[in-house]
């Protein structure tokens, strides 16, 4: 196709994020960079946003990418000229329950871990640093100097006036009405002004994301939902430097105005729009008030506020904000292409724009955001997600859960049901407790008869199912256990050269017989790992991938940019059933069921075969990820529940017994089995994480070998280490760890070892102190003493395993 004109970069959206990102993209010397805005600038939610600025954020990267952002606001006017009203006047956050107060001072805790500025306040500071609150019931307060507040509308101006000094071109009332792709590659958009070429296209049209996207045939999972806020009457008297306040236990946030306070808050049954499909023609337009939800948070506010049943209310603002599938943004390259580009679904837009700006240009510009942003990524979430009935339903539980205690392993409510495996209503019937990934549904835990079958989680104390999961860790360590695993993504690699090409990609060396599988990571050119997998050679041109029921996105998008075009890429996830039968009985059980040979010697650890169990035929992986003998059993599902009964049958004898994932995650943690998205990450290498068994220099060349190279020859900087706390101990994530009162690290992931009795914990610490014997576990304000021990704390020389 011909163009009228051409672009080398194409934004499409006129918001915070778009300005903010055509403004990065010209600091990084990017000027032939084209926006288009249908309307006029911050047309959509910008223009109606509140502007509160908070940073602190549950994940370290997430945290970085908000302090990026008040970075930018800091030297924006001075860099422009164009005043942005920028009050940097801090926040505090109020906790009103113990279970709030534990959420805040992980956070702290976490905060301080990274060096970022975080003070606990008594009830009493925080009523002396916000005298029109009524203390009662507040139990401890947060306080962070560098938040604030600032003015959307002359942010978004400021970002657009630097980026035009930077050369980019601006263009108003230009709608974007198709995109014209080629094979993996936008070539450019069709408007309502004509044709525009491109070689990157940037999808920052907000509200209008997910209608844009599919323009290109890309499915996102981001909604839009109505959200509320009032502006008092101006005849409050108050400093100018007084803070923000939120008070998430009575779900309101609060700005203060010009004699006033704007008041808004997350409350249930918000109202989702359009399906998350808004007309282009909606513009800077309002909707009415709806008084019964605003009562839902305007009453706790005026509890904790007295003064606000003094004053009355001037304005209402009810518009509509962009609010993704779990309540986080979507960013990142989108995979069904190499040059489509997206940034949406920002619930705090304005707060993370100069941040997310900087980490789009440079995605854009060096491949790379800059920090590992996967609870953004838009990789995280796949057609499933952005099914408009479910995106709605799942949108407005998010909406409402902004401000909700978030428990450690909580699942969300809304929109369940969507994928079910077709062992489902049997382990129903056992007790299943789930939990949902990528839509599935997933047995955590099974209740046993007579107890209450739902989630009772805890940040400080031991949760309802911990002596339950204990059990279920038992049966995989002492007889057999069978667990539903069908939400694996599976995928085929086929054609010729396919092996050929796994060489290059993948670190290990996948040239096998026919017949094994191989554990292996694919790095990018950095030596990071991009993913973590298990790829098993059926045929001499056809591999099996299997890798973790959210990363298949990502893991396939991975493979799909690098593959050459004789090389065919085939998703089976729905094709097969996984029925894992695991536990040193597990071949006493499966021997029961079939007439072909299990033993050690016709079946090693790390292959596959196909034969024939019960009355099915099925592939048979001897591989896990619990340290124990057993078979992965992909089976193609119209089989699965007639299996899976004789399964159960023939395992009666042996004490068989049905398990969840968190049994998983425990006996995971006592092997050393390391979790991607936590543990490994494109941001660690394979050598720092204890992977460097994989890496098969001796193959030749492969993606990342360079960088592997480097680190092998001069040493990781730092390693993953496995510490151990005596007995329990409330570990979840992100806590700090010293060593000799110095933090040199955070826990990258924590659970509780059933048969070792310990709490253990990873993390990575600096290469010259991981052969330290103690360290310090920060958790809650409390110090937990921790022992470094080996790599695996069960089964080191794999004996059970290989049995």
């Amino acid at each position: 196709m011909t163009f009228d004109r051409h672009a080398r970069i194409v934004i499409v959206g006129g918001g915070a994020i778009g300005c903010a990102t055509a403004y990065a993209l010209a600091r990084k010397g990017e000027g032939d960079v084209l926006l288009l805005e249908k309307a006029q600038l911050t047309h959509g939610s910008t223009w109606h946003a509140a502007g509160l600025v908070g940073q602190l954020r549950g994940k370290r990267n997430l945290t970085r990418l908000m302090q990026n952002s008040v970075a930018v606001f800091d030297r924006l006017e001075a860099e422009t000229g164009q005043a942005i009203d920028w009050r940097k006047v801090g926040s505090l956050r109020l906790a009103a329950s113990p279970e709030r107060w534990s959420e805040i001072r992980r956070s702290m805790t976490l905060a301080r871990s990274f060096g970022f500025e975080v003070e606990s306040l008594a009830a009493a500071e925080a009523a002396a640093m916000f005298p029109f609150i009524d203390p009662a019931g507040v139990v401890g307060a947060a306080y962070i100097p560098s938040d604030g507040y600032v003015d959307p509308y002359a942010l978004t101006m400021a970002y657009a006036a630097g980026a035009r000094a930077g050369g980019v071109r601006i263009e108003e009332g230009v709608t974007v009405t198709d995109i014209v792709t080629e094979g993996r590659r936008v070539a450019g958009v069709v408007t309502d002004h004509g044709t525009i070429g491109c070689d990157v296209l940037v999808n920052c049209a907000g509200i209008w994301a997910k209608r844009v996207a599919e323009l290109a045939g890309v499915a996102l999972a981001a909604g839009v939902v109505e959200h509320q806020y009032f502006v008092t009457e101006k005849s409050l008297k108050f400093e100018p430097t007084l803070t923000t306040l939120r008070d998430p236990d009575s779900n309101f946030y609060l700005k203060p105005d010009v004699g006033s306070f704007a008041i808004g808050g997350w409350e249930d049954g918000t109202k989702g729009c359009w399906r998350g499909r808004p007309p282009f023609e909606f513009a800077r337009e309002l909707f009415p008030a709806n008084m019964d939800r605003l009562e839902l948070f305007a009453l706790p506010a005026a509890e904790r506020l007295p003064i606000l049943n003094e004053v009355g209310i001037q304005t209402i603002i009810n518009g509509p904000i962009p609010v993704s599938a779990d309540g986080e943004p979507i960013m990142g390259l989108a995979p069904e292409y190499d040059n489509l580009y997206v940034a949406c679904g920002f619930t705090a837009g304005i707060a993370a724009s100069g941040g997310a700006g900087e980490a789009m240009a440079n995605w854009i510009v060096d491949g790379d955001p800059g920090m590992d942003l996967w609870q953004f990524d838009v990789r995280r979430f796949g057609p499933p997600q952005a099914i408009g009935a479910w995106l709605e339903e799942r949108a407005i539980e998010a909406y409402g859960a902004y401000y909700k205690i978030h428990f450690p392993n909580e699942e969300m409510h809304a929109a369940r049901g969507q994928r079910l495996s077709p062992l489902h209503g049997r382990l129903d019937a056992a007790g299943a407790v789930f939990g949902a990934k990528f839509g599935w549904e997933r047995p955590n835990w099974f209740a046993p008869p007579g107890s209450a079958r739902e989630d009772r989680p805890s940040f400080e104390g031991r949760p309802n199912w911990f002596d339950v999961v204990g059990e279920e860790h038992r049966a995989i360590r002492e007889r057999v256990a069978v667990i539903d695993q069908t939400s694996f993504a599976k995928f085929e690699l086929s054609g010729p050269g396919v092996a050929a090409f796994l060489q290059g990609l993948a670190d290990n060396d996948v040239d096998r017989p026919v017949g094994s599988c191989t554990y292996t990571q694919l790095c990018n050119d950095k030596g990071g790992i991009e993913a973590d997998l298990t790829l098993m050679r059926l045929a001499g041109d056809l591999y099996y991938g299997v890798t973790g029921s959210g990363f298949g996105i990502r893991d396939m998008g991975w493979i799909a940019r690098h593959k050459p075009q004789g090389v065919r890429l085939r998703e089976v996830t729905s094709a097969y059933a996984v029925i894992n039968v695991v536990g040193p009985r597990a071949r006493d059980v499966l021997e029961a069921l079939t007439d072909d040979d299990l033993s050690n010697a016709a079946f090693p650890y790390l292959t596959i075969r196909e034969i024939e169990l019960g009355h099915a035929r099925v592939r048979a992986a001897r591989v896990g990820y619990v340290g124990e003998l057993g078979w992965e059993l992909h089976v193609p599902v119209e089989h699965a529940a007639g299996l899976y009964d004789r399964i159960v049958a023939a395992g009666a004898p042996h004490g068989i017994a049905n398990a969840g994932y968190r049994a998983i995650d425990s006996c995971r943690m006592e092997k050393g089995y390391v979790y991607w998205s936590s543990d490994v990450t494109p941001e660690t290498n394979p050598y720092e994480a204890g992977l460097g068994f994989c890496v098969a220099f001796d193959k030749g060349d492969f993606l990342g070998r360079e960088a592997l190279a480097r680190v092998k020859a001069d040493g990781p900087r730092r390693k993953l280490v496995t510490l151990t706390v005596d007995g329990f101990a409330p570990f979840h994530g992100g806590e700090t760890i010293l060593h000799d009162g110095a933090v040199v690290g955070s826990v990258t992931s924590a659970g509780y070892g059933h048969t070792v009795g310990r709490t253990i914990a990873f993390g990575y610490v600096p290469a010259a102190l991981a052969g330290a014997d103690v360290f310090d576990i920060i958790a809650f304000g409390e110090s937990w003493r921790a022992s470094r021990g080996p790599r695996a704390l069960y089964d080191a020389k794999n004996e059970r395993l290989k049995a």
